[in-house]
Parts: C-alpha cells; structure tokens; sequence
C-alpha cells in the first residue's frame, strides 16, 4: 500500500509537470538516491515509513509556498491532501507508547 501512494504522489508531480523523471522524484520528493524506485520494483519491497514521512514533509512544504499565490491554491490544496495520506501511513503503523507506565 506504500508503495500505491509514492506511484499515484510521482504520477501526480509528472503529470504537472513537477517532476520529470523517476530519478528526480526520487531524490527531491523522497530524499533518497536516484534509483530508489528501481531498486523498489527490483526487490519488490516497500518504501520504507521514513521515505514516506520525508515525502508528506516535502508535499506539505511544497502546498505551504504555493497557498499563497491565488493561481496555485487549487495545485497546493492537492499536495495537501496527498500529504495528509502519507502521513495517515505513516501515522497507521507508528507505535504506541505507553507514556503513564
């Protein structure tokens, strides 16, 4: 499921124009080295929480500067809400402490 929202978040910026390459979203979206998706695809494993976090931090700093130009409120209200459903991922398999014992 991961690995679901990194593909729809990478179709996304390509499809605006945002990010070009797999290897750029790689680097600047996901802060990981530039063939982070093939070596993905290749072990057929899952982004890591980390990769994910880094991804809704940057997708959420990306909508902040954006908001406050008119023209692109549409664009941030969409990184907002991609944001928001990484961090859900992320916030879905974080452990809970148990902060009273």
């Amino acid at each position: 499921m991961r690995k679901d929202i990194i593909y729809e978040v990478l179709g996304f910026l390509k499809d605006k124009g945002i990010a070009a390459t797999e290897s750029e979203f790689s680097e600047h979206w996901l802060g990981c080295s530039e063939g982070y998706l093939r070596k993905l695809r290749h072990q057929k494993t899952e982004p890591s929480l980390g990769t994910i976090a880094i991804c809704a931090s940057r997708l959420m700093c990306a909508a902040e500067q954006l908001k406050t130009l008119p023209r692109y409120q549409p664009l941030a209200k969409q990184l907002t809400s991609m944001s928001i459903r990484c961090r859900s991922l992320v916030d879905a398999d974080s452990v809970e402490f148990d902060l009273a014992g």
